[in-house]
């Protein structure tokens, strides 16, 4: 298997394993139809595997502080895309695209990465195994149904019937808001030191 860059020709292989990998994840529905680019410069990596892109994993970085991440102090870089391929999981894929994208922050100037995530209990795991501490949290609250979205949500607009409603929740009564509504999902923020 081969760590390299990402390449333009990649951005097919690259969006299926991301679709397949998210498929038994929290973020299903988070589907691209083509590869995120960025503002600022970024750690695009990609693992081949007879020509199949088995794993990837983006990272945009800062040359101006707080300018992508939202803590710390010095330049930190945002994994904003990791994902494996799911046939291709438990074989240290993961781990090797990240240690090869810390290789090159360091090599940047970076001192920390930053990423967030849902609660899927083995993804925060597989962070908290890799030397990410967690250090903030949120709920992303979905509301369908009409009960569901007049509890949050209302329109002036006369004849607009919402259906579906998606929010973040940054609040103090965490247990409340999941007791109101079927699906939320805490979001965690996890940091890691490049020192």
């Amino acid at each position: 298997m081969e760590i390299r860059p990402y390449r333009s020709d990649d951005e097919i292989g690259w969006v299926r394993c991301r679709v397949l990998a998210f498929l038994d994840t929290a973020y299903y529905e988070n589907v691209l139809r083509e590869k995120e680019t960025y503002e600022n410069p970024s750690i695009e990596l990609v693992a081949i595997e007879n020509g199949l892109v088995v794993g990837l994993i983006d990272v945009e970085y800062e040359i101006e502080e707080r300018t992508v991440c939202s803590r710390g102090t010095g330049l930190g870089g945002m994994i904003w895309h990791i994902a494996i391929h799911p046939d291709f999981r438990r074989q240290g894929i993961g781990k090797r695209l990240l240690l090869e994208a810390e290789k090159v922050a360091r090599e940047i100037g970076l001192n920390r990465f930053e990423t967030w995530t849902r609660d899927d209990d083995w993804v925060n795991e597989w962070y908290m195994k890799n030397g990410f501490q967690k250090v903030d949290s949120y709920l992303q609250v979905y509301m369908e149904g009409k009960e569901e979205i007049k509890q949050a949500v209302s329109s002036s607009l006369p004849g607009f019937h919402l259906i579906q409603a998606y929010g973040h929740y940054v609040g103090e009564k965490k247990e409340e808001v999941q007791g109101r509504f079927n699906r939320v999902h805490e979001c965690s923020c996890y940091e890691k030191k490049l020192g």
